[in-house]
């Protein structure tokens, strides 16, 4: 396969059976339903595409993805276009068949991290920022963290994590389990495609069996995770908490918020 069905805000190269799928919406690559229907199109046609044993998702930047834009103009009445749906589009990361390496170079997050954290491995550095801020923002965890964290860090500190929004470094997110390989930041493209090429190597069919194996389960809780999630972001989308959330993060400052 030589095409795919990429978007101008995603670009596909192949090299020796590594795929590297790059997005870009700067500044700071947030995403919308497009793009993330984007990618999963990009990596369901690379499961059929025999030249294809490994993918490299990376971004373009100094941002890996900074989640959903809420304040971008897609809104209807005041609340973020249908996260319920943006986020179900990403459910389909969870059932393709092929390893994927993220390359996360700088801040992964809100909806990053879910996005960095639907790949089987990510290559980091110290400068690279982790954040589950969604409590900071005022609203509850989507992108199926509530089921993904959990299972890379634990259930104590996904609670951590989600309940403070703290950033953690790069270097904290590997002791944690949340990142699996620190490298300078300059390098954390190239290794990440070395670690996929590495990927590559062994038998396509053995490794994508494995993978089944050892990811049984996690579409099904993902899509439970994702449901749940919307239900509790729908309500406290209205709640001011949300609205003084996010005035807060663009104006840069501490939110006050009031428990309302």
């Amino acid at each position: 396969m030589s095409t795919y069905p990429t978007t101008g805000d995603i670009r596909v190269a192949l090299d020796q059976y590594v795929a590297t799928v790059e997005f870009a919406r700067p500044p700071h690559n947030h995403f919308n339903e497009a793009l993330i229907s984007g990618l999963a199109d990009v990596l369901e046609a690379l499961d059929q595409d025999d030249s294809c044993r490994a993918v490299v998702l990376a971004a373009e930047g100094k941002v890996f993805c900074a989640g959903a834009d809420f304040s971008a103009a897609e809104h209807n009445n005041g609340q973020p276009v249908s996260a319920g749906l943006l986020y179900k589009k990403g459910l389909r990361m969870f059932r393709t068949r092929k390893p994927v390496v993220a390359a996360v170079h700088g801040a992964a997050v809100g909806g990053g991290l879910g996005l960095a954290l639907a790949a089987d491995f990510r290559v980091t550095c110290d400068e690279a920022r982790f954040s589950a801020n969604f409590a900071r923002l005022g609203t509850h965890p989507g992108f199926a963290l509530t089921a993904t964290l959990p299972r890379l860090v634990g259930t104590q500190q996904a609670a951590l994590l989600f309940y403070t929004g703290r950033r953690i470094s790069g270097t904290e997110a590997v002791r944690l389990g949340l990142a699996d390989m620190l490298v300078p930041q300059a390098e954390v493209r190239s290794a990440a495609w070395q670690l996929a090429a590495e990927i590559a190597a062994s038998a396509p069919q053995s490794v994508m069996s494995v993978r089944a194996t050892l990811r049984r389960g996690l579409a099904e809780a993902a899509e439970t995770a994702t449901e749940r999630e919307f239900v509790e972001q729908h309500w406290q989308f209205m709640l001011e908490d949300f609205s003084e959330g996010k005035a807060a993060m663009a104006e840069r400052r501490v939110p006050l918020f009031r428990g309302r």
